[in-house]
This record gives C-alpha cells, structure tokens and sequence, in this order.
C-alpha cells in the first residue's frame, strides 16, 4: 500500500493551479518546438489572428525544471 495521499481531482480543478501551471508548460514546450524547427505559429494580435515567424517567437531556451 502507498503511503502517498489521494489527490483531490475536483479541488485541483476548481483552485486551477495545478491545471494552469501544466498548460503554461505544455504552451512553453510547443513554442521553444516550433522556433527550434523553423515553424511559425499562430497568435492574436489587434485583435486579427496572425502567423508569428520562428524567429520571433518569443520563450525561454530551456525549459523549467
């Protein structure tokens, strides 16, 4: 048997923490991918949805530990 405690699922989601950290991370990790490969990605700017060039992109070159 764990000695671990069960994980609250409906809290986590309700304090939304833990769920905002995770898609800021997987956000983090698709934008350092697209600039690595030379792809462009795409944002929202004045209010129009534009391409944003590989080179512009915008993220830490490591990630978070």
């Amino acid at each position: 048997m764990s000695d671990k405690k069960p994980v609250d699922i409906g809290r986590m989601i309700l304090e939304g923490t833990l769920v905002d950290e995770a898609i800021r991370k997987g956000v983090e990790d698709a934008l350092r991918l697209h600039k690595k490969l030379g792809r462009p990605v795409a944002g929202w700017k004045d209010g129009k949805a534009v391409w944003i060039p590989a080179e512009e992109i915008e993220v830490d070159d490591e990630p978070d530990a």
